[in-house]
């Protein structure tokens, strides 16, 4: 029990401590890449404390899970976790209550993803009606853009198993020169990086779990680093400038960078990043950090087989 203890302190102390530190920082938004996947890491890491301290408290709590997790183990590991052998009074409980957690995080994911889904196919409906197809003409898997006459400038890419880039006339009328092939790289930045499966697992968590700071966090974070990832795809190939124009011709009829726009939209930092980019981090510093961050989430694997491990030895 002490080190599914443990594991429940390292991974409490990691989802109070790790947002303030990542919130403190501001390479953030130099590297939104390099973020997203610390923010995976930190995420991953708590999730695994919780995983693994379930599993041992059920192996304190009860005989048949004690024999099924350490089945092939010798003696000397069993002493080593000093398992006892009518359990712990709260290691059920504990167990019980982290087996509800992990039951409530994947009915959180899968009404996330069946919600995606059913937008997804109300939207396709919509554009089938906005966008008919001619007498005669078939519909194919490989058609990847979608016009719409709108007086509205809109661009927005629907993921899916057939993706499409679907544009406003409105937007194709405001777009000049290459902001229209900026708008374009950045909606298939977001589609060959997945970042809708990102956005769905951070809604799905910060859902299922509003009180945890880290989940909370992580789908406030995950919605600005993924447009950010998504701009610089864009701006590498067409420029900072041209992207930061694009943006701004898609929304300058929103009011989002007059005065009274809300405090909430993040429109006026990207344009600005894109306008005034701060240097990127050093290639060692970039390597380094992806290093250290793919090392968290063996963290808990530590605490949880160094005793087993240690007994082996």
């Amino acid at each position: 029990m002490t080190v599914a203890l443990a594991l429940l302190l390292l991974g409490g102390l990691t989802a109070v401590m790790a947002p303030r530190l990542l919130a403190r920082s501001s390479w953030p938004d130099r590297e939104p890449v390099l973020a997203l996947w610390v923010w995976q890491c930190v995420v991953a890491a708590v999730l695994l404390c919780c995983v693994l301290a379930m599993a041992l408290s059920a192996a304190e709590a009860w005989q048949v899970v004690r024999g099924q997790v350490f089945a092939p183990a010798p003696q000397q590991v069993l002493d080593a976790y000093a398992l006892s052998p009518d359990g712990h009074p709260w290691a059920a409980a504990v167990a019980v209550l982290l087996f509800v957690g992990g039951a409530w995080t994947a009915a959180m994911l899968t009404r996330e993803v069946l919600g995606a889904r059913t937008r997804r196919r109300r939207k396709r409906r919509d554009l089938r009606t906005r966008s008919p197809l001619m007498p005669g003409e078939e519909e194919t898997s490989g058609e990847r853009l979608v016009v719409l006459e709108g007086e509205r400038a809109e661009a927005w890419w629907l993921p899916g198993s057939a993706p499409r880039l679907v544009i406003t006339t409105a937007a194709l009328r405001r777009l000049k020169g290459r902001q229209l092939d900026s708008v374009i790289a950045h909606e298939e930045g977001h589609v060959r990086a997945r970042h809708d499966w990102l956005l769905h697992c951070s809604s799905a968590l910060a859902g299922g779990f509003p009180q945890v700071p880290v989940f909370r966090a992580f789908r406030h974070q995950m919605h600005r680093l993924v447009e950010m990832a998504a701009d610089d795809v864009a701006s590498r190939q067409h420029g900072r400038l041209t992207t930061a124009l694009a943006l701004v011709g898609l929304n300058e009829d929103r009011d989002v960078f007059g005065p009274c726009a809300s405090h909430r939209t993040l429109l006026p930092q990207r344009v600005n990043r894109l306008l005034s980019p701060a240097d990127r981090l050093p290639v060692g510093s970039r390597l380094r950090m992806t290093a250290l961050a793919s090392l968290v989430p063996v963290i808990p694997l530590l605490v949880a087989f160094v005793p087993g491990l240690s007994a082996l030895g």
